[in-house]
């Protein structure tokens, strides 16, 4: 049986980086410095891919995590928590579709109840077809991406920032100018990171092995992009240290990609 869209972390050839950094050694562990102590972060799709990236290194950075996922998605969901307990933080797994608004509501309902309120939220989910004709998109999958990749991120942020005060921070996207605008006020930051080619699940489970042979290489570094050498960016818009920060979009991939 094909997996599930998104991709499955089993089915990659290669494991990717989660939590670490390439350097002069090769890739070295991302060093927390607990920017984000006494916090708690939402993280949509957190169980793979940039969303476990995320998860992790802002357990490492001192906050507690709450993951909605998939139910096919369980065990990497299972395996994010683990990693998050070994960082010494609280991980809540959430199991929903936010393709139901109903479910984007429990999934910040459970948060609260756990945490009290939400500080930071990551609307990472998504998924994604490809095609390479525009007369062969798939209306009914053009919906369901809709529905999974905008909607949901309205509803997520509407219903997350009734619990929401001064100093939190949500990544989105949509409307991102227009919502940062809103917010600024109250001082709840609105940001976004858009990734190039990043070696995650849902890549490998959208192109077959020959259109991932040389994937990503023609970018600059000549290579993909790691899921932790994006999540980086995530951390820093979340801390105190983006405080200037408004409406911005952080672009993570190489030149040339």
């Amino acid at each position: 049986m094909a997996p599930h869209k998104p991709g499955l972390e089993s089915i990659m050839a290669e494991t990717s980086e989660a939590t670490k950094l390439e350097d002069s050694h090769g890739f070295s562990e991302y060093s927390g410095s607990v920017k984000l102590k006494g916090k708690n972060a939402l993280v949509t799709g957190g169980d793979s891919g940039i969303g476990r990236s995320v998860a992790l290194l802002v357990a490492r950075e001192g906050a507690d995590v709450t993951i909605a996922y998939l139910l096919s998605k369980q065990p990497h969901a299972e395996a994010t928590k683990k990693f998050v307990e070994q960082e010494k933080r609280t991980c809540l797994l959430i199991e929903c579709d936010l393709r139901d608004r109903h479910a984007c509501r429990h999934a910040v309902d459970e948060d609260v109840k756990k945490y009290g309120a939400v500080n930071i939220l990551v609307n990472n989910a998504s998924k994604q077809y490809l095609s390479t004709q525009f007369e062969d998109v798939d209306p009914d999958k053009a919906e369901n991406i809709f529905r999974k990749n905008i909607i949901q991120m309205i509803a997520m942020a509407k219903f997350a920032l009734l619990h929401m005060t001064q100093g939190s921070w949500i990544m989105l996207l949509l409307w991102l100018f227009g919502l940062s605008n809103t917010l600024d006020p109250k001082g709840i930051r609105v940001n976004a990171v858009a990734p190039g080619a990043i070696y995650t699940p849902i890549q490998v489970d959208t192109r077959d092995a020959n259109q991932m042979e040389g994937w990503g290489h023609k970018a600059g570094l000549g290579r993909p992009g790691e899921p932790s050498e994006v999540a980086t960016s995530f951390v820093f818009l979340a801390s105190a240290e983006a405080s200037l920060y408004y409406g911005q979009v952080m672009h993570c991939y190489p030149r040339g990609d």
